[in-house]
């Protein structure tokens, strides 16, 4: 009796199992794949390694007497899959005769718009605490994307103005990871 019951027992919870197994696997392909819900919030974190400055002067290069590393780091507000807004802060960090100090803090609001094949454009206000002002438009491309994070590229353009220097005009190269 005892086999009996056994083997029935088995039978039935093998039986329960997988029935429960074939109705969720056949009401899960029902239902459609889930949208992007907005707004929804991202997070990024890059190094940004300027190339060089062109004002009235001429060019000056990021390599020679003086270097500069930026660390920008950010919020994203995605209004949907077209559009949202960036807030950035980026502290650089300038080296020159072997004395490296934080020289500027960078408060960086934008408007992205974003485009198939992980492409992004966003216009950037830009407010340094060294005194100067203006604006960055930044070309931004996703190179690899994951399941809970990006890896993307982007080339920032900076135009600034004030603090009794010449406009300028910047390059560089920049290299984050979205979250």
């Amino acid at each position: 009796m005892t086999t009996f019951f056994t083997r029935s027992f088995i039978n039935r919870s093998t039986f329960v199992f997988l029935f429960a197994s074939v109705l969720g696997l056949s009401v899960k392909a029902q239902q459609p794949e889930q949208a992007h819900t907005y707004p929804k919030v991202t997070g990024y974190f890059s190094i940004l390694h300027p190339i060089g400055t062109w004002n009235k002067d001429g060019f000056h290069d990021n390599f020679s007497d003086i270097y500069t590393l930026v660390f920008p780091f950010g919020i994203n507000i995605l209004k949907s899959d077209k559009f949202g807004i960036s807030f950035e802060i980026a502290p650089a960090v300038r080296t020159e005769h072997n004395i490296s100090k934080v020289s500027s803090v960078l408060f960086h609001p934008g408007a992205m718009f974003r485009f198939k094949h992980g492409f992004t454009f966003i216009g950037r206000a830009a407010f340094e605490t060294n005194g100067r002002y203006g604006f960055t438009p930044v070309f931004n491309q996703v190179i690899k994307k994951g399941k809970d994070a990006s890896l993307y590229l982007a080339l920032p353009i900076p135009v600034r103005f004030g603090n009794d220097q010449p406009a300028s005009v910047t390059t560089g190269i920049q290299l984050g990871i979205s979250f």
